[in-house]
């Protein structure tokens, strides 16, 4: 990844982000953990040095578009998968309160091990489901941010997410462009989850492999009231029977 600094060097000026030598040397140790271990577990189908940089790193990071990092915030990443975008936003903001959620195991072991290799403060990783966690008194309503860059429909990300909001926070999809009918379908689902759909941050990423760009955008919704007791409903419901 050291060869291609300069993608990610223009990518972060892009975002108005300034990153110390330390943090560039966190995110260089992220890679190579990343790609060693991902030759035994299925953690990316992105691997070039360009694209992860541009693909994974710089996308995490396009969350600034949408909401003011400075602020100590607690913040849920719902389906990390990899650790995105949690991981990249935990070197970039130190100052935030991390909890990294994830259903697979392996994963979470993953993750750990990429926390002590990098030394991060104020992060957490949870094994369980987004239905199961988000009925927890301890996780209910306790974050100010919950950010999601998982596949999954807008309807259903809602009721993984919402639930984990405080009154008065936000969850962030990260969605690919053209999202507008995806967002309208689940304008049901926000309502009856307490949620209010805010502002919609369209935007277009570079892609140098392809030597075009992809369009991506940040749907934000706030939360407006508390989650009604009875959701997230019970484990495979969300998906099986969107709201």
């Amino acid at each position: 990844m050291k060869k291609h600094l300069n993608v990610f060097y223009d990518g972060l000026k892009n975002l108005n982000i300034n990153l110390s030598d330390n943090q560039i040397e966190q995110f260089t140790k992220y890679y190579d953990i990343l790609i060693e271990r991902n030759k035994v577990m299925n953690l990316t189908a992105i691997t070039e040095p360009v694209e992860v940089i541009e693909k994974h790193f710089l996308d995490s990071l396009s969350l600034v578009k949408a909401v003011k990092m400075t602020d100590e915030l607690k913040v849920i990443d719902v389906g990390t998968g990899a650790g995105f975008p949690g991981i990249p936003l935990m070197i970039t903001y130190p100052q935030l309160h991390m909890t990294l959620l994830d259903s697979l195991n392996k994963r979470i072991n993953f993750l750990n091990d990429v926390i002590k290799l990098l030394k991060l403060k104020n992060i957490e990783t949870i094994h369980g489901r987004s239905e199961e966690l988000g009925k927890n008194v301890k996780y209910r309503e306790h974050y100010d941010l919950c950010v999601s860059r998982a596949v999954a429909n807008l309807s259903v990300l809602s009721e993984y997410c919402i639930p984990f909001v405080k009154k008065g926070g936000k969850f962030v999809s990260y969605k690919s462009g053209n999202s507008l009918e995806e967002v309208k379908n689940a304008e049901n689902a926000i309502e009856k989850l307490g949620g209010k759909l805010g502002e919609i941050v369209d935007f277009s990423m570079k892609d140098s492999t392809e030597g075009a760009e992809f369009g991506r955008s940040l749907i934000v919704i706030e939360k407006i009231k508390e989650t009604p007791k009875k959701y997230p409903r019970k484990a495979g419901m969300p998906s099986k029977e969107p709201l």
